[in-house]
């Protein structure tokens, strides 16, 4: 059995409001800092393994917490980075509320492209894909994936069998966790969206 750690990075300053994508130099704002801490706190009885983390800043640095209280290193997957926002990227939600795009993003995932950017499909291949390889590498292994809201919903609807359609139906808020296991023949979600 194989046991993930699904964890979204904490706050920054656009959370909310506006598409960060793959922008670097986003980062944690003092109260993510804070979430980031205590997320690891709370996760101390844990033992993980290894912590993998998307290479954007916002997540590297909650995973910076978590690893330093665990006394591991930082392993980095672009598998689990950020949807690619394309021509959205740095964009308001509310600068994109009346593009047709957007609506038909938000209200059609599993067939919805970002100009420029990606489909959620892809994304969910990718980051599903790298579970995948990684319960195959590492079978007993407990490991923290620091990640993004939507990868995380993406990877949640995969193993509960549900379209991507419904992504809007399972909330994943800064620096909160959510359990999946993986058994040879079977996938179970054990928690989602714990916050501390």
């Amino acid at each position: 059995m194989s046991t993930f750690y699904l964890i979204r990075h904490a706050t920054n300053d656009l959370v909310g409001h506006t598409l960060a994508g793959w922008t670097p130099g986003v980062h944690l704002n003092a109260e993510g800092q804070k979430q980031a801490r205590t997320l690891a706190e709370r996760l101390s009885h844990v033992r993980f393994n290894r912590i993998i983390s998307s290479p954007l800043e916002r997540a590297q640095e909650t995973a910076f917490s978590l690893a330093k209280s665990q006394g591991l290193k930082i392993e980095t997957e672009p598998a689990f980075g950020e949807v690619h926002c394309g021509d959205w990227t740095g964009k308001t939600m509310k600068e994109l509320s009346s593009d047709p795009q957007w609506i038909q993003w938000n209200a059609f995932r599993s067939a919805a492209r970002i100009p420029n950017g990606e489909t959620m499909l892809e994304v969910q291949s990718r980051a599903v894909e790298a579970i995948m390889r990684l319960h195959e590498q590492f079978p007993n292994e407990t490991i923290a994936i620091v990640s993004h809201g939507d990868v995380i919903r993406a990877i949640i609807l995969h193993f509960l069998g549900m379209p991507l359609d419904f992504i809007h139906r399972i909330e994943i808020t800064p620096a909160s966790w959510s359990i999946l296991r993986l058994y040879e023949q079977a996938a179970q979600i054990v928690a989602v969206n714990i916050t501390p």
